[in-house]
């Protein structure tokens, strides 16, 4: 018992020693020293991360990035997205298309033939593709306008006669897009042999041009029919869409689309579909499965 009150009070004589005055074995003036100490310390620390915050914040271009020899050419994206991009619906349940026709209508909303003509900031570019349209330097304060890109250009995948986007059909249709990267201007292709076959022999004059085709070979004659739909019923990207000069300077801005209907999908079958574009400034990499091209497998079935 003594033993155990003699430890007791060890504690509390730690805790707080009214002899010496001591507060967890530290007089008053040795935690103020220590307080003094820390605040120093880290109001230092607070200052150096401020000030590099405040030297970076000067670096930063805040119409243009400062550098971009890191951005790799543009990704190609397609809509409607889905997990590892497996499409997969039945062409009897409409439940099972239902989410990939939401996320169509969502996506090509913006795009809307009345909202865009009803807004100042949009330019008619005509209906063919055209050169870059040059709206200034990257360094001036101002609303740029932009090229209009009428939703009715995409004809049978534009949602506005087939509201189903042609997945009620067994013929769905996906949108793309180039992804935005400011002041990039795409090349059109002219290394012809780089081209698939079906591409040779065309002349791209002011635009992208993007094919897709069976991925495996055990797929070819499977994949039937392909329907391209854009500006000028062309398949491709046209070049008076860019640059683009962020999202500051162009705020209203939309990238051009193409869309791309499967007319006669084999059904009960899991195809895999590769699309690319080509031009003489993209790129691919097999590392980034996005980068200038993309590739879905779709599996279609009818079974009630």
């Amino acid at each position: 018992m003594a033993g155990k009150k003699e430890s007791d009070g060890g504690w509390r004589k730690f805790l707080w020693n009214s002899e010496k005055r001591e507060f967890l074995g530290r007089t008053g003036g040795s935690w103020l020293k220590i307080f003094l100490f820390y605040v120093i310390f880290y109001g230092c620390l607070a200052a150096i991360f401020i000030g590099t915050i405040q030297a970076l914040l000067l670096t930063i271009d805040e119409f243009k990035p400062t550098h971009q020899d890191r951005v790799a050419p543009p990704g190609l994206s397609h809509t409607p997205r889905s997990d590892k991009s497996e499409i997969t619906f039945n062409v009897k349940d409409a439940d099972s298309y239902k989410k990939y026709i939401a996320s169509m209508k969502e996506f090509l909303e913006k795009y809307d033939d009345n909202k865009q003509l009803e807004n100042n900031n949009y330019d008619d570019c005509n209906d063919l593709p055209q050169t870059y349209v040059d709206r200034g330097k990257l360094d001036k304060e101002g609303v740029k306008r932009s090229c209009r890109f009428l939703r009715s250009n995409l004809q049978n995948c534009s949602g506005v006669k087939d509201d189903t986007f042609g997945f009620s059909k067994g013929q769905p249709c996906l949108i793309v897009k180039l992804n935005r990267i400011v002041n990039f201007r795409p090349k059109p292709p002219t290394n012809k042999t780089a081209l698939p076959d079906a591409l040779k022999g065309k002349t791209f004059e002011n635009y992208i041009p993007i094919h897709c085709k069976n991925k495996r070979d055990e797929d070819e004659g499977k994949i039937g029919e392909i329907k391209y739909f854009g500006l000028g019923g062309l398949a491709g990207f046209p070049l008076q869409y860019y640059p683009y000069y962020g999202k500051r300077l162009h705020p209203d801005y939309l990238q051009p689309l193409v869309a791309i209907q499967f007319t006669n999908l084999t059904l009960d079958e899991e195809l895999r579909i590769e699309c690319k574009v080509y031009g003489d400034n993209i790129d691919y990499n097999e590392k980034d499965r996005y980068q200038g091209r993309f590739d879905v497998k779709f599996t279609v079935t009818s079974k009630s």
